[in-house]
């Protein structure tokens, strides 16, 4: 059954009203310094085996005209990165082995675990975009009422979601061949992720 953001967000594309549009949207990132972090097979996450997660910190700027939510979705679609979906992040540690992932925090505040049960915890607040590599666990300790994420994916993979040890054999050779992404989803051609995942061994 669809949620009061999915019917939000339904209405707005249908009218438009509160979104900046693709165009505009890219006006709204701000130039941030990554932040990365590798993490490593935990016997049941496998991690990415070369490319670490990136953070970027208060990346996206808001307009009172525009819905947050909006607003990011529009910014990665222009990026090339659909299938956006708005929620908060499951509460339970899963990864995905055919496919990386991009968060991005709408409004509220949230508790994050990277990596798996022995991955690293952060605290992402509105305007976080939090890039996963295919691989690596996720999982939401925590989150205050307002907690809204908006998740896309970049036009090439396959979506699945990860939680057993079962799915370890198959995930072990997928996550590898899963290709850098043409664009980054805040930043487009010219970003970071590029640099980042390609050069990092």
């Amino acid at each position: 059954m669809p949620t009061f953001e999915d019917l939000k967000g339904y209405a707005e594309r249908a009218t438009g009203l509160r979104r900046p549009g693709k165009r505009q949207a890219l006006d709204l990132a701000r130039v941030r310094k990554p932040h990365t972090v590798r993490f490593k097979d935990d016997g049941l996450v496998p991690n990415h085996p070369r490319w670490p997660l990136i953070i970027y910190r208060k990346a996206v700027a808001f307009d009172d005209r525009q819905d947050p939510a909006a607003a990011i979705e529009d910014l990665f679609e222009a990026n090339g990165w659909g299938d956006t979906w708005r929620d908060g992040i499951y509460d339970y540690v899963h990864y995905h082995s055919g496919i990386h992932e991009v968060l991005g925090v709408a409004r509220g505040r949230g508790r994050a675990r990277f990596g798996g049960k022995k991955g690293r915890i952060f605290t992402l607040k509105a305007g976080d975009v939090v890039i996963l590599p295919a691989g690596t666990g996720h999982q939401c300790l925590s989150a205050d009422d307002e907690f809204l994420v908006i998740g896309a994916y970049p036009p090439t993979g396959a979506y699945d979601e990860c939680t057993t040890v079962e799915h370890r054999p198959r995930a072990l050779k997928t996550i590898p061949k899963v290709p850098v992404p043409r664009k980054d989803p805040v930043y487009g051609a010219g970003g970071p992720i590029s640099k980042l995942w390609k050069r990092a061994k």
